[in-house]
């Protein structure tokens, strides 16, 4: 077997159901989990219409790269979406099974398992892949604590000088889960500054890109290198999905694009890997990638439900509306000492309501865990089963 396996932790969720474990939640109420990052909101019909209308290309081996009429559907987004230069769908565009599968392989093209102090750089908090990466790429994940005071984003600069020689791959994720955290423009310039210098590739993951709370779209890696005129988006690989945008997790439809060079050896890795996207699947991607209503409103039912369940939870926990995403991420000890995971565990009991503890979600690294003391809340059900759980929390917090 591969000892490198034995490095993985078990997932969140995982962690989540044993400490669940001898737990009977109290049967007065119904189970609200906010647990889990799913979209609930239905999948728009005329996407469930584009794929059974293309059943018939089941019949077919679709191809690596992607039929030319999806990466050209994905192109036309990209450009009209962050004020893009025309992109060369051959090259600067490929399809994935959804954008968790592409993070994940990205490092095993990359990283030269032959380097034995290679690094991966992490946010921490963290979209727990990039670690189960970063280790089965033969690297070490290497954890950069988010910063309260930059609204949780990352505080890069507080990496020792003699770390970035080593680092050679490095994931973000703007904005960010569970933190929703936007990267400024100035965030980018460093960035890829640092890249430019040590030559290591930037890793944007961007599936919560279209649900934001402000009236500016938050900026992407693409949209940064574009305006700080990056032609040609020198190791910058993008990546981004319909599950969040779309409502349709079930189709494992995303994208990554960026640097062709890079993108030329990762369809290379994925022809042998096989990551070929269903011929189905494509056609409807394209009918959801060249549609913008449906985002539009889609976007309009978060809005409704972070407006009136924050206010909720704000009498009774250190919360504050994200930059963007569907998550909240709070501080639980406004109103008493608990710990994260004890939160979890007697909310769950005393009211059957799912959080998901915030230490399970980070690492600790250079002295503390910014995830300790914290949860995460993801308001993905409709608005009314949101804002139940919310009341429940707020008379939970209140007989602490």
């Amino acid at each position: 077997m591969n000892p490198l396996l034995d490095r993985l932790q078990p997932y969140p969720f995982e962690k989540l159901r044993a400490l669940f474990a001898d737990v009977t939640p109290n049967p007065a109420y119904k189970p609200i989990s906010l647990g889990i990052g799913e979209p609930k909101h239905p999948t728009p019909k005329f996407i469930q219409q584009a794929l059974s209308d293309n059943l018939n290309g089941l019949a077919s081996y679709p191809s690596t790269i992607g039929a030319e009429p999806l990466r050209a559907a994905i192109a036309g987004w990209l450009e009209r979406r962050y004020g893009l230069p025309p992109l060369d769908p051959a090259s600067q565009i490929l399809p994935v099974n959804g954008s968790r599968e592409a993070l994940f392989a990205l490092a095993q093209t990359v990283v030269d398992p032959a380097q034995k102090d290679a690094l991966v750089m992490c946010p921490n908090p963290f979209y727990q892949i990039y670690e189960g990466a970063a280790y089965l790429s033969g690297a070490q994940p290497y954890f950069v604590n988010s910063d309260p005071g930059r609204n949780f984003a990352p505080d890069y600069r507080s990496v020792p000088d003699d770390v970035w020689p080593r680092v050679k791959l490095l994931y973000l994720c703007s904005p960010g889960n569970p933190t929703g955290a936007v990267l400024s423009l100035e965030d980018w310039k460093e960035l890829f500054a640092l890249s430019d210098r040590h030559g290591f590739v930037i890793a944007a993951d961007e599936c919560y890109s279209e649900i934001y709370f402000k009236p500016e779209a938050p900026l992407g890696g693409l949209q940064a290198a574009h305006i700080l005129g990056r032609t040609g988006y020198p190791r910058l690989i993008a990546f981004s999905s319909l599950s969040k945008r779309s409502n349709v997790p079930g189709m494992r439809s995303g994208f990554v694009a960026g640097d062709a060079a890079i993108l030329k050896k990762f369809l290379l890795y994925r022809t042998y890997h096989g990551g070929a996207m269903s011929p189905p699947v494509q056609a409807a991607s394209v009918a959801a990638w060249n549609d913008e209503t449906h985002v539009v409103e889609n976007r309009a039912k978060y809005m409704a439900k972070f407006q009136q369940v924050t206010p909720v939870l704000q009498t009774v926990l250190d919360v504050e509306l994200p930059d963007a995403g569907f998550y909240l991420w709070a501080k639980v000890d406004k109103l008493a000492s608990i710990s994260d995971t004890d939160f979890a565990k007697r909310l769950y009991a005393e009211y059957n309501v799912t959080v998901l503890p915030g230490s399970y979600l980070a690492r600790d690294a250079h002295g503390s865990n910014p995830g300790r003391q914290r949860i995460r809340m993801a308001l993905v059900a409709e608005v009314e089963e949101c804002l139940e759980a919310a009341q429940r929390i707020a008379a939970f917090c209140r007989g602490l």
